[in-house]
This record gives structure tokens, sequence and C-alpha cells, in this order.
């Protein structure tokens, strides 16, 4: 197994796909639900994003060349998907989910595009690409698996952080969280946009 390949690929993904960061959207989705859900919840938000992931790993470019997308396209599509998420979070329909939301929010937002956002596939087709021996093949499989072990192992133990701020605390939190996401799809908006524009340029 290539360990500097394997460092490589964990260590751009973990830049890419953040796992602090995802903490306190993770929590102003989560935090209110108590810790038996909060667990099963990491653990369906890191599993989407693995499959998402293991999924463009695999076919990547045949489904991006098949459809016609372009990452542009993928960028600014993310993008507002995570406004409406902004939205809500910072108007307070997230407040009181049912039991239905918490696979909604475990796949969208929390898995995909937060986790396994554009970046992190595009990242992924290309470190595919790059994966010419064996040896480099098994360090991506490991990589791949190590870094959605470490996401969901991060949102696992944010149980603990949301006894320590209570409902007051989450819900500013909250708000925050809103802030930063919509922030965020602005910029995935903004990214794409511009690609769209240097494409035809």
């Amino acid at each position: 197994m290539d360990l500097k390949f394997l460092a490589s690929v964990y260590l751009a993904l973990f830049v890419i796909m953040d796992p602090p960061g995802v903490i306190p959207v993770f929590l102003a989705l989560a935090g209110r639900r108590g810790a038996k859900a909060m667990a099963r919840l990491a653990l369906q938000a890191a599993l989407t994003a693995f499959g998402v992931i293991v999924l463009f790993a695999l076919l990547g470019d045949r489904i991006l060349q098949f459809l016609g997308i372009s990452l542009p396209a993928m960028q600014v599509s993310g993008g507002l998907l995570l406004l409406v998420v902004s939205l809500e979070l910072l108007t307070g329909k997230t407040d009181e989910p049912t039991e239905v939301d918490d696979v909604n929010v475990a796949m969208v937002p929390l898995g995909t595009p937060l986790l396994a956002g554009p970046g992190a596939i595009v990242a992924t087709i290309l470190f595919v690409r790059s994966a010419d021996t064996a040896p480099e093949i098994v360090a991506l499989i490991v990589a791949i698996v190590a870094i959605h072990v470490t996401i969901y192992l991060v949102m696992r133990f944010s149980v603990v952080l949301a006894k320590i701020l209570r409902p007051t605390g989450i819900l500013v939190l909250t708000r925050i969280a809103g802030l930063l996401v919509a922030a965020i799809a602005v910029q995935l908006i903004a990214d794409g946009v511009f690609g769209f524009i240097d494409a035809r340029g």
C-alpha cells in the first residue's frame, strides 16, 4: 500500500469535506433529537456521503459524460440546495423535526452536498484517474473509508456538545449555522458562475 498516496488522498478529502466544520450544522439540524437519534443521524449521514463518493469513484467520469454535467453546473445546483437549507435554519423551520426528517436530513444536506459535495466528488474522480498501481488503488480505498469513519466519529461525539449547549445554545448555533451555510451556498454559486464564464471565454 502506498502510504504517501493514502495520506495525500485523506488530507485532501479532510480539507474539502471539513468534518469539524459540519459540527455546527449537524447540531443545528439534530441537536434537539436526543442522543440515540443523533447517533443514528450521524451514521446515516456518513453512510450517505460514503455511498455518493464510492459511486463517483467507480462511475464518476461516465456519469458526468453521459449526462453532460460540468463542474460549474454541480456547483450552482449544490449552492442553490444549500441556500434553501440555510433559509430553513435561519427561520427556525428545523426546530421540530419528525422521524421522517431524520432520514431526509441525513441524506440532504448533511450527506450531500455538505460532505459529499462537488469539490469532494471531483477530487475523488481525479484521485481515481491518478491511481495507476495496485498499492495506490488500495491506498485510495483505505483513505476513502478512513475519512468517512472520521466524519462519523466527529458527528457522533458532537452529542456531548449538544448536552453542554442545551436548547438555548443550540438555537443560537442554528442561526449561526444558517449564516455559514448561506455563505457556503453563495460561494458555490459564484464559483459555478465564474466557471461557466471561464469555460465560454
